[in-house]
């Protein structure tokens, strides 16, 4: 049973805002808590005009409290930006309000830009070579040992949130396998390394008091609809996303156009050269054609989770993708 969860970056798509996006967000939240889906999970990122998700441990309370069962998390907060005193202190703060259904996943990198890094903290870089210790002193902060030091973190003594660590490369699957944690993929824009750095992590994995055996959960671009010529027209907003981010050209998320092949034919040579790269893992189309594909992936991959990242400029054209996603998984699932 592969359960199946949503990253969302709150996009603010042309000639939309912030208050719509974050009102876009929740509905999207509400629907995947009725279908089922195991967790909901918003990103950090700086400095970006048209991603809503900055402050994200605020959007993670909001989205938590518009929701019944659905796990919601962070796909993740940037630890090199932060105190692991402050994020043991609002996560633990989250678990209390909304008990066994916060999520805490970590990542290395800034989630922004080299200059605006130095602007959150003067120290990132020291911080992000400092980032195994510093996951670990978050461990420590989250356990019941800690109550005889003498800084503590409170709320979140004892509250036991889960820790993912996630990466697109081999050095994170090393240190989520000797810690023995979750390790979560981010196949939706980096997918090279993927399948390496899943055999490192399994291969190497030491068994923790939080997991026995590896666990590991990797994101992918999906976009369904109820053709496939449909499903590629949607997806022409998520290629030109990524031929945004290639060309450092900052757009909301923009509509579809009528033609993937003319999008494609259009960009430079680079610029297609690394697109292509960045969505090599994406999957997009027919329920029949989804079914077909991602069938295939869980077992080549052998993954645990799937998580899914659905950039769509059409909010109910989203929301439907979401439901025929889900109803492949589910589909998927009766014949293991």
């Amino acid at each position: 049973m592969i359960p199946i969860s949503i990253l969302e970056l709150a996009l603010i798509s042309q000639d939309s805002n912030a208050s719509a996006t974050f009102e876009k967000t929740k509905e999207l939240a509400q629907l995947a808590d009725t279908l089922g889906y195991k967790r909901f999970w918003l990103a950090e990122h700086h400095n970006m005009a048209h991603v809503a998700s900055a402050a994200t441990v605020v959007l993670i309370g909001y989205i938590a409290g518009q929701t019944q069962q659905i796990r919601v998390g962070s796909g993740g907060i940037m630890l090199p930006n932060h105190s692991p005193l402050i994020v043991a202190e609002q996560f633990g703060t989250l678990e209390t309000l909304y008990p066994n259904r916060i999520d805490l996943g970590l990542g290395r990198a800034p989630g922004t830009d080299a200059l605006t890094a130095q602007a959150i903290r003067k120290d990132f870089y020291e911080q992000s070579q400092q980032f195994p210790q510093n996951v670990t002193a978050l461990e420590t902060y989250f356990s019941e040992e800690n109550a005889t030091a003498k800084v503590r973190a409170f709320p979140a003594e004892g509250t036991n949130v889960p820790i993912w660590i996630l990466g697109s490369s081999r050095e994170s699957a090393i240190l989520a396998a000797a810690k023995g944690l979750p390790y979560a993929f981010a196949g939706h824009f980096a997918p090279r390394e993927m399948l390496t750095a899943f055999e490192l992590y399994r291969d190497n994995f030491e068994a923790s008091k939080v997991l026995k055996y590896p666990k590991t959960m990797t994101c992918i671009n999906a976009i369904a609809a109820d053709t496939d010529m449909e499903a590629e027209i949607l997806s022409t907003s998520l290629y030109q996303m990524f031929q945004n981010l290639v060309q450092n050209n900052r757009k909301p998320l923009q509509p579809p156009v009528n033609s993937l092949t003319n999008l494609m034919n259009e960009m430079s040579e680079e610029a297609r050269f690394h697109v292509n790269q960045m969505t090599a893992c994406s999957f997009v189309g027919s329920q029949p054609k989804l079914a077909s594909q991602l069938k295939e992936f869980i077992r080549f991959s052998k993954v645990d989770e799937l998580m899914i990242s659905c950039p769509i400029y059409d909010h109910q054209d989203k929301m439907k993708s979401l439901k025929l996603l889900k109803e492949v998984i589910d589909g998927i699932n009766t014949t293991y």
